[in-house]
């Protein structure tokens, strides 16, 4: 396929007109692709035969119509692509999939270093065939180093990269991140490291690897942690949802539950004591200063939350964001994706899938100006479903 006839230029986005090749799973890998495809590339999911993406047996599952189940797992993390099912050691699967990578702008993949290059298939043998093309690999430990072939799952990264150790609360079970964060950092930063390549490209003409490491991205994301070690000597521990170096910035019980109230510096601490009817405490020695304020955060907990007792949630919401000073609700998952702020944002969309009907999943937080934002997407493929398509284009059928 030609630049000018590849079939991605009928889709919309910034990225109309790339055509990327997709051999990832489960999520890191396939939560880019989704970024991209979101971004109006064409993504080509390649999966093996039979069994197909693992995540397709993950669930929550939810009904179809002729009675079987699909992954709602799944779903969203691969509406808007194409699926065919290849095995990449069989001489004719292989065949088709050398016609995609020649038609190809990116190659993403997300095995263990060395499984691409026992296939036939790593970087310095494809670099040469495609000099263009970008090659971006997601793995646990990254392409080089002493663990470069361990096996790494996001919990496993959570753990090895600091972040459970600076997560929960002080003398409690080590604590997981609620969300993936492992995979989730990973995705988002191998989708930065194809845009940035494919912006390079423009101006040389030469594709590139690119490789990221989960674990790298755990380092990468632990900014106060890391810089209060290499400050102290002392590695930080976990607070709650006290912010190590800011305060107040943390959870408050008011009379009916929590909420959370983020007073960033002296300014608004002030305008904080004055709506909480704590004018003392902002003249208080103890709490001058943001330092001071940090070295004292119990006590000051402790007043904060004495007055914020007289009043309800909903009453001292109110009055804060009358104030000035930044606040919220500590909302469930229902409350979040019921908010009118989400919905003006668009970011709970709808995928309708021909057997399971209408899917509710996650938007796409990036909005461009020159590209619409659509509240409906693409469903994800079944299956191989996008074989017969494909094999016309690349004239093999």
């Amino acid at each position: 396929m030609s630049a000018t006839e590849r079939p991605s230029d009928k889709f919309g986005g910034a990225l109309a007109g790339v055509t990327i090749i997709d051999l990832t799973r489960v999520l890191a890998g396939p939560f880019c692709t989704m970024l991209l495809a979101d971004m109006g590339a064409r993504v080509i999911k390649v999966e093996p035969p039979g069994r197909g993406d693992d995540a397709r047996h993950i669930g929550p599952f939810v009904g179809a119509a002729n009675g079987s189940t699909k992954s709602a797992y799944f779903m969203p993390l691969n509406r808007g692509k194409e699926s065919i099912a290849l095995d990449l050691k069989d001489d004719p699967d292989k065949r088709i999939f050398e016609a995609l990578l020649a038609g190809a702008d990116v190659l993403v993949e997300n095995y263990r270093p060395g499984v691409m290059e026992k296939l036939g298939y790593g970087w310095e043998t494809l670099r040469r065939q495609h000099p263009r093309l970008i090659y971006a690999a997601t793995s646990g430990f990254g392409h080089t180093g002493p663990l470069k072939n361990r096996a790494a799952y996001d919990m496993v990264v959570q753990a090895m990269g600091g972040i459970m150790s600076v997560t929960g609360h002080a003398g409690a079970p080590p604590t997981r991140v609620g969300s993936s964060i492992g995979d989730i950092t990973a995705g988002l930063f191998t989708a930065t490291g194809i845009n940035a390549a494919l912006f390079e490209r423009e101006k040389t003409g030469r594709g590139q690897k690119i490789d990221v490491a989960m674990l790298d991205c755990q380092v990468a994301i632990l900014e106060n942690a890391i810089a209060r070690y290499f400050a102290s000597g002392v590695s930080p521990g976990p607070l709650g949802a006290r912010h190590p170096s800011i305060t107040p910035f943390a959870a408050f019980r008011a009379k009916d539950g929590y909420l959370v109230i983020a007073a960033g510096n002296d300014t608004l601490f002030a305008g904080l004591c004055q709506t909480l009817g704590l004018d003392h405490a902002a003249k208080d020695p103890r709490f001058l200063t943001n330092a001071d304020r940090t070295d004292n955060s119990q006590a000051l907990a402790s007043l904060i939350e004495e007055a914020l007792a007289r009043r309800t949630l909903a009453e001292w919401l109110d009055l804060l964001d009358a104030a000035g000073i930044p606040a919220g609700p500590i909302n469930n998952i229902e409350a979040v994706v019921k908010h009118p702020q989400i919905a003006a944002r668009n970011m709970i969309v709808t995928s309708h899938d021909p057997e399971a009907g209408t899917v509710k999943m996650a938007g796409n937080p990036i909005k461009m100006s020159a590209h619409a934002d659509p509240e409906t997407r693409a469903p994800a493929p079944d299956l191989d479903a996008d074989r017969e398509k494909i094999l016309r284009e690349l004239g093999l059928k």
